[in-house]
This record gives structure tokens, C-alpha cells and sequence, in this order.
């Protein structure tokens, strides 16, 4: 985006923040933006998509926007949560760690639980002004199969997350996104593994070399979104952190195939 688009993206961003748009509230229309901010409708359009794919608005009907956020739903009340008794080891090194936990359910009687505990995760989908997304083709020999898969790994102790979506990124593909942004947080297998989630959305990147980590590295290309639908009914999108940001960035944007879950 040019310096007149990024200040109105910078503008649209700061009312968000301040709770000016608040959640649930219509966004002004296309016109009255148009002609408050001094902008193309084009360039305006850049910008409301980009804070779509960043899921700071939804889209609802043609050209009309919402703020995100407003549920009607209530939380139940005067629920109790299991109690937990101890837990033991039974495995770990570097990688996993397993044990059993002395769990009591409310009404029934203690039992042990397994319980397996995994990294802390990022995952990024970075996108371009072409509607495409940054991914890999890779193998992976657990399933024993090929797929794609958004670039990402594991949060080092002390690390932001943040910094390890960029990293990763850089690493397993060579492009360098200009900002990365948190979308979601998730635990892919909650019952029994936990095992966090980051999910970013990034916009932009620059190549600034060739991939660098052999071992995660695979094919890199440039995956337009029309795309992602039929590979998700083809079962060539691999991982749950890639289905999980690909499936944000359509709902987010109102794609048609896929059901955007409101």
C-alpha cells in the first residue's frame, strides 16, 4: 500500500483500537468513507480487505462490513470444573512428555488420566496483494503423504511468538513478511494433549534468500485462496494450525465453499 492507503488503514486501525467502531457495530459505507478520508474507492477497498484477512471486520453482504466480536450466546453458570489430584511422569525428553493425572469429575469417582504434553506452536499465513497465500509442499511420514502447509515451529522458551512466526517463515521459505499479526489462539487436541496454538496473518513479504532449514523446508509457492477450498476437499491442506488460519482468512473474508462459521 502506498503512504495515503496505509495512513487510512493506520486511521480505520486507530478507531477500531479506541472502540470508535466497536464490536457488533455496521461499518459506515463505502461511500461515507470515501468521502470522509479523502481516498479511492479501489484503495479503500485494499484496506477494508486487508483488516478483513487481519480479522478486525467481517464481511456482510455486498460492500457492507461489521465489526467482529458481539455474541449474543451466554456462558453457563454454576458449572465445576474437574479437580485435579496430582500428576505423575511417565516419559519425557526434548520433544513430549507423557503422564497421568489423578482427575475427579464432578459426581464421579477419581480416576487417571493420560496426558500428553507438546510445544508451544506458531503458525503463519502470510498473504500478498494478489489474494495468495504463502505455502509449502511437503511430506510428512506419519500419515505417509503429501500436502500443504503454512510455514511455522516451535516457540523457543522465552521467545515471542511473534518473532517465532517470522523466523519460522523466513527459515522454511526465504520471504521475509513486513509485519505478522496474532489471529487466534488454539489447542489442536484438547482432551488429551496440550499443546498450544498461535495462529498470525501476515501481509507482504520480501525474499530475502532460500530457505534455510532443509528439514522443514519443501516446495515454496505462492497459493492463490480460490484455491483453498477445492484443495480442503481434495485433503491436500495438511496440519491443523494451516487449516485453522486458512479457514479464519475465508470466513473472514465471506469466500464462497466454505462456511464461514457465524
Amino acid at each position: 500500500m502506498g503512504p495515503k492507503t496505509t495512513k487510512v488503514y493506520e486511521t480505520i486501525r486507530a478507531r477500531l483500537d479506541s472502540g470508535e467502531y466497536a464490536p457488533g457495530d455496521k461499518m459506515p459505507s463505502e461511500r461515507t468513507l470515501v468521502e470522509e478520508l479523502g481516498i479511492g474507492r479501489t484503495a479503500l477497498r485494499q484496506v477494508l480487505a486487508r483488516l478483513v484477512a487481519e480479522g478486525s471486520l467481517e464481511v456482510r453482504g455486498r460492500s457492507s462490513y461489521r465489526v467482529p466480536g458481539a455474541v449474543s450466546v451466554k456462558r453457563p453458570e454454576k458449572l465445576e470444573p474437574w479437580r485435579i489430584h496430582g500428576e505423575r511422569d511417565l516419559y519425557d525428553n526434548r520433544w513430549v512428555k507423557l503422564q497421568l493425572w489423578d482427575v475427579e469429575p464432578p459426581g464421579v469417582e477419581r480416576f487417571e488420566h493420560h496426558v500428553v504434553k507438546l510445544h508451544h506452536v506458531a503458525i503463519t499465513a502470510v498473504l500478498d496483494d494478489e489474494d495468495r497465500v504463502l505455502m509449502m509442499w511437503r511430506y510428512r511420514f506419519v500419515p505417509q503423504q503429501w500436502g500443504w502447509e503454512l510455514p511455522g515451529g516451535i516457540v523457543d522458551e522465552g521467545e515471542d511468538p511473534a518473532d517465532t512466526a517470522l523466523r519460522e517463515v523466513v527459515e522454511e521459505t526465504g520471504w521475509r513478511p513486513k509485519a505478522v499479526e496474532h489471529v487466534v489462539t488454539y489447542q489442536p487436541m484438547v482432551g488429551m494433549v496440550d499443546s498450544p496454538h498461535e495462529i498470525f496473518v501476515g501481509h507482504g513479504a520480501e525474499q530475502v534468500g532460500s530457505p534455510t532449514d532443509v528439514e522443514e523446508a519443501g516446495h515454496v509457492e505462492w497459493v492463490p485462496l480460490a484455491d483453498i477450498p477445492g484443495l480442503m476437499a481434495q485433503g491436500e491442506l495438511m496440519g491443523s494450525g494451516t487449516l485453522v488460519a486458512l479457514l479464519h482468512i475465508l470466513a473472514s473474508r465471506g469466500k464462497p465453499g466454505v462456511k464461514a462459521g457465524r
